[in-house]
């Protein structure tokens, strides 16, 4: 096998709101072509209004409900529903319901290292105070060539 990773060997990161993001293949597991992340979050977990300029990206809502924005365009996604935001779309979603589970895919790999330098491993000690700050969440979308645009949703 190429990759093979357990549940218990994943990396499993704090995230925006109280929510979690576990990466379940990085860019090193696939030779930098994609990561597979899965987000779980409470209702009205929202990133700022963002794009990427290297990575498109698919989210797959496995549980939960969603509003999801591109560009100008508002749309409800429920569970099962996918979405497919290409690189240079401004974009971003809500949570509507009270929590969500959503795959994340992005090709190609990196994206990953956003949410490392900005989240935290839960299997570390939670620092005092510990926050994704608006700055902190900056550097991180910067590091991988991604802009934010504006606030939440």
């Amino acid at each position: 096998m190429p990759y093979l990773a357990q549940r218990d060997q994943h990396q499993t990161l704090e995230w925006l709101h109280g929510g979690l993001f576990t990466v379940l293949l990085d860019s090193q597991a696939t030779e930098g072509k994609l990561t597979v992340g899965l987000f779980d979050v409470p209702k009205a977990e929202a990133p700022p209004f963002h794009l990427h300029t290297r990575e498109d990206e698919v989210f797959f809502l496995l549980k939960g409900e969603a509003l999801v924005w591109a560009g100008d365009e508002r749309h409800e996604l429920s569970e099962g529903g996918i979405v497919y935001l290409p690189r240079n779309i401004p974009h971003s979603y809500r949570i509507t319901s009270d929590r969500a589970d959503l795959l994340l895919i992005t090709t190609p790999g990196g994206i990953e290292e956003m949410f490392r330098h900005a989240g935290r491993d839960i299997t570390t000690p939670r620092p005092d105070g510990f926050e994704i700050t608006k700055d902190r969440l900056a550097e991180a979308a910067a590091l991988r060539g991604n802009l934010i645009l504006g606030p939440p949703r």
